[in-house]
């Protein structure tokens, strides 16, 4: 491919047109490594986490539940490094009980990860929580967690209500019923959700290599690899 034909595609028709200074070198705005270091460049502004329910009562009635553990686990260790806030919800805590001990070491009360919110509303938007996002402008809140079906898709057709964007990730979510998840996946599609993955997402909220906490996401990233594999070969949905 010409050099012409390259600038053609990735330049708009002003920049290909317009004289310049004779002697000055070009330089196209989109390679500066400011522009590509600049908090404002990455694709997730302001990033959230919502864990949906994963308590241990469920774990012997949801479809590959420890494999939906595994991909939170990985989330949050990735939300602790790059300073993500995570919101926690339990369903009738006094019947179904508190949240998996496996996520206990990184849902510690802290600036960023909020206390666990008890509810007997389906979704997560709930006022507890709702009322920490007032006057805080649009979020992109990913969610994980049970059930796709019910809580899940609740609590993402609240929050596209609220006006925030929602993202889905295929590898965290299960219900009791193997058959429901794909297809409330492909109808949280259809209202406009982001279904994705782990790993995709974990990338996304980085956004740039140049950040310091690269190093530190790339060794999370291959020491879950394994687990990585086998969660989505038994959850993501087939396309």
């Amino acid at each position: 491919m010409s050099i012409a034909r390259t600038l053609r595609i990735h330049l708009p028709l002003t920049q290909l047109t317009q004289p310049r200074p004779s002697g000055l070198p070009f330089r196209p705005r989109f390679l500066t490594t400011a522009s590509m270091s600049d908090p404002a460049t990455r694709r997730l502004q302001r990033p959230v986490i919502f864990v949906c329910d994963l308590q241990d009562k469920f774990r012997n009635a949801i479809f590959e539940f420890d494999k939906v553990v595994k991909t939170t686990s990985k989330l949050l260790r990735a939300a602790d490094t790059l300073k993500i806030p995570v919101y926690t919800t339990t369903q009738n805590r006094a019947r179904l009980g508190d949240t998996v001990t496996e996520l206990a070491p990184y849902l510690q009360e802290s600036d960023l990860v909020r206390p666990p919110v008890d509810k007997t509303k389906f979704s997560m938007w709930v006022p507890e929580i709702a009322a920490q996002f007032e006057g805080k402008g649009r979020h992109e809140v990913l969610i994980v967690g049970i059930e796709s079906h019910i809580c899940v898709t609740q609590t993402a057709l609240d929050l596209l209500a609220e006006g925030h964007k929602v993202y889905v990730l295929a590898d965290g979510v299960s219900s009791c019923n193997r058959e429901e998840v794909p297809i409330a996946l492909a109808r949280l599609r259809g209202e406009g959700v982001t279904v994705t993955t782990s790993e995709s997402v974990i990338y996304e909220m980085m956004g740039d290599a140049a950040r310091p906490e690269f190093k530190s996401v790339v060794g999370l990233v291959k020491d879950t690899g394994k687990d990585t594999k086998e969660v989505l070969q038994a959850l993501a949905p087939k396309i």
